[in-house]
């Protein structure tokens, strides 16, 4: 699935400051949308709603949502203006601006760096095709470097850093601003429990292309806590394309796909997302767990060497993944839980480091979540501490949000337990903790 490029400029034939009339459909169709293409992106071009005389909130969701965007700056344009200093509120890089030579910038902007482009005296692109191949060159050259072009992120120090990866879906459903009428009764669909209530939600909800982000979002992590996988892929398939292509929306799609046993188009989703902007702490959890049930299937068919070829490559996966972001202890603690299974000596020097990082999140008030008291959970019965276990069982039953979240570290440490009685060493612990967890399960 490709990524976005979001295309703020003038539609139709506008004149520039010497009265010269622009043909800017021209533009777009002869150099942008083919520059755009060209770098693997999926060109979108922004509405111009002169109509409502404000940005429609859906111009607002694609300026913070697209990982790329070009801004034509050649005429005055109000609009255009408007949506660039937004952009650049938001995003600190992948942002384009480009104008037709002899175009002077406004002061505010005049020490950026724009693409040029060269218009004949009708106001024609001229060598659009050269044009076109250095601007497609230009977006390539951002997405490889992904430099900050921001002069907000350029100038102002100390600019808060994003959450880490594993919270963002959480953040985005909360903080979203939507109707609470929606939002009551998408909550109350997933208490239910049925896929049924989740699709009832969604049918008086209208068409899902031109569901709010926050809506369509809630919904389909709705969907996600129910167990409705293939509902969750439909309802990408339909939601506005922008949304879909977000790294977001792509790492749940991987997500229900792997449980319905795509497994390699999980992968494909997962790798092109890493492919495009290196290693997360999400991305690769995600990936870490497909290379997981792999390994998990070639055990049972007593299929050895390719078992341990994908126990292997998990464990790398998780752990590139934690080496990404040290705040995320979640694919750390996936590295050494593997790591116990394969007997691998390297969890010796891990186990503290994931400790110290679940250590940190739980301290931070208000910031703990589930995965943080599982981590403590899989940590205590790594190291045989019975008392820890059942303070960090507590505490995780009491945080648990979804059936799923229980359901894996019930399965992480069933994997424990059996490793250890394969090698003889015992399960100290594990068996009145996953009979709780499997009560729990059963009645959530």
């Amino acid at each position: 699935m490709k990524s976005v490029c979001f295309v703020l400029m003038p539609f139709g034939v506008k004149p520039d400051a010497s009265g010269r009339a622009i043909d800017f459909d021209l533009v777009y169709k002869n150099i942008f949308k083919p520059a755009i293409e060209h770098a693997g992106l999926l060109p979108i071009r922004a509405d111009e709603e002169q109509s409502h005389g404000f940005i429609h909130k859906l111009m607002y969701e694609r300026l913070l949502l697209s990982e790329y965007a070009v801004a034509d700056l050649t005429i005055l344009n109000a609009n255009v203006y408007y949506e660039l200093g937004v952009r650049h509120a938001a995003r600190p890089a992948t942002t384009i601006m480009t104008m037709a030579d002899q175009t002077g910038l406004p002061f505010d902007v005049t020490g950026l760096r724009a693409f040029t482009y060269s218009l004949d005296a009708d106001g024609k692109p001229s060598d659009a095709s050269g044009a076109s191949n250095l601007l497609g060159e230009r977006l390539k050259s951002c997405i490889a470097r992904d430099l900050v072009d921001s002069p907000l992120y350029q100038l102002v120090d100390a600019l808060q850093p994003p959450p880490i990866d594993r919270e963002r879906t959480d953040v985005f459903r909360e903080r979203a601003a939507y109707s609470a009428d929606t939002k009551r009764r998408l909550a109350n669909a997933r208490a239910a429990g049925k896929i049924d209530a989740i699709e009832a939600a969604e049918e008086s909800l209208g068409d899902a292309s031109g569901l709010e982000a926050g809506v369509a979002i809630d919904l389909l992590l709705s969907y996600r806590a129910v167990g409705g996988y293939q509902r969750m892929l439909d309802l990408v398939a339909r939601m506005d394309q922008t949304l879909a292509r977000t790294i977001l929306v792509r790492e749940q799609l991987a997500f229900a796909q792997n449980r319905l046993g795509q497994s390699r188009e999980a992968e494909e989703t997962l790798k092109q997302i890493i492919a495009a902007r290196g290693p997360s702490s999400e991305t690769n959890g995600l990936l870490g767990r497909v290379y997981k049930d792999r390994w998990e299937k070639a055990a049972k068919a007593g299929d050895v060497y390719t078992a341990r070829s994908l126990l292997k490559q998990a464990i790398e996966t998780y752990l590139e993944g934690f080496e990404a972001d040290w705040r995320d202890a979640y694919p750390g603690i996936n590295a050494v839980t593997l790591m116990e299974i394969a007997d691998d000596p390297r969890r010796h020097a891990l186990i503290p480091v994931v400790r110290y990082a679940a250590r940190r999140r739980l301290a931070r008030k208000g910031q703990a979540d589930y995965w943080d008291h599982a981590t403590r959970l899989e940590l205590a019965i790594l190291a045989n501490d019975d008392n820890g276990a059942a303070d960090a069982l507590g505490d995780a039953l009491t945080n648990a949000r979804e059936k799923w979240e229980l359901e894996t570290t019930a399965r992480n440490l069933r994997l424990i337990a059996e490793a250890r009685a394969a090698r003889g060493t015992g399960a100290s612990g594990i068996d009145p903790v996953l009979a709780e967890l499997t009560k729990r399960i059963g009645t959530f």
